[in-house]
């Protein structure tokens, strides 16, 4: 069945924003930070920062392109490349995270998801057990943690972890 890409579009931000909607109530009581893998223009971290106001937010991103009135301060900025940053974010934070979006499909399916497995770890190393992830990329290594707790998000369009440390 054919979707028109505007059609295609709206699905992916709905359910990104139920997503993400569901996940700040489910860590609200939990300590530590929110990470965002892929700044883009900051819509995602503009609606982050309104649902959880006290919370620390971490984003990542190549270079700084996002709206103004979406930019963090420097030191809540990890710029380069995921592989580089996310070991670098590691040894400043630890594993003191408990949301992470991951935004990072770059239009080249193949592409995205061979980065999201190489970053899936470095990732990881950065969360609390617990803590809930969600990506647009479907991470083959987290199929133990993969979960559906909203049935009006589609299938296949969002992906939601809840980690579990090993």
């Amino acid at each position: 069945l054919r979707m028109s890409r505007l059609d295609s579009v709206i699905r992916r931000l709905t359910s990104q924003k139920l997503a993400l909607e569901w996940a700040a109530d489910i860590i609200r009581h939990l300590d530590g930070a929110v990470l965002e893998l892929g700044l883009g223009n900051g819509r995602t971290y503009d609606h982050l920062r309104e649902m959880l106001p006290d919370r620390d937010i971490y984003v990542f991103e190549r270079e700084i392109a996002a709206h103004p009135d979406c930019i963090p301060e420097k030191s809540f900025q990890y710029l380069g490349d995921f592989r580089d940053s996310l070991p670098f974010a590691h040894q400043v934070m630890g594993a003191n995270s408990v949301l992470a979006h991951l935004d990072i499909g770059t239009g080249e399916k193949q592409v995205s998801m061979q980065l999201a497995e190489q970053i899936a770890p470095l990732v990881l190393d950065l969360m609390k057990d617990r803590a809930i992830i969600i990506s647009d990329q479907e991470i083959e290594g987290w199929s133990y943690m993969l979960i559906q707790p909203l049935e009006s998000i589609p299938k296949d369009r969002i992906f939601i972890y809840q980690v579990a440390k090993k």
